[in-house]
């Protein structure tokens, strides 16, 4: 379970981090929608107590961490579906910000921003 925790808080959000060509490339060869950003980093953010409490994060991490979460979830329901398209993504606001938050996080944690965007595999 640890070498799952430790990749999770290796790669989790460098999608999120990355530039938004860089996501819709991603997007492009895995075969999924906008939403699969946001989902990624739901995955790992539903850790950053645990990884807290392990000393894997910092406590100032995990709130930067809980500021993306809510800033998405802001972005998120009916009325904002216009925000989780392909050119929103590039264009939006809301994305610019939660980029910038999750390159602040991304540096924290490795030192660094540039770091390859994760390998999934989309099950159909």
């Amino acid at each position: 379970m640890l070498t799952v925790l430790r990749a999770t808080k290796e790669q989790a959000g460098f999608d999120l981090a990355a530039d938004a060509s860089s996501q819709t490339a991603w997007l492009d060869e895995h075969e999924v929608v906008v939403d699969e950003i946001a989902l990624d980093f739901d995955h790992a953010f539903r850790m950053a107590d645990w990884l807290v409490e392990h000393h894997q994060i910092s406590a100032n991490t995990a709130a930067e961490l809980w500021e993306i979460d809510v800033l998405l979830a802001g972005m998120s329901g009916h009325k904002q579906a216009g925000g989780w398209t392909r050119d929103a993504l590039a264009n939006d606001t809301g994305w610019r910000e939660a980029r910038q938050l999750a390159r602040r996080v991304l540096i924290e944690l490795t030192g660094g921003r540039e770091h390859p965007l994760p390998c999934i595999q989309a099950i159909r």
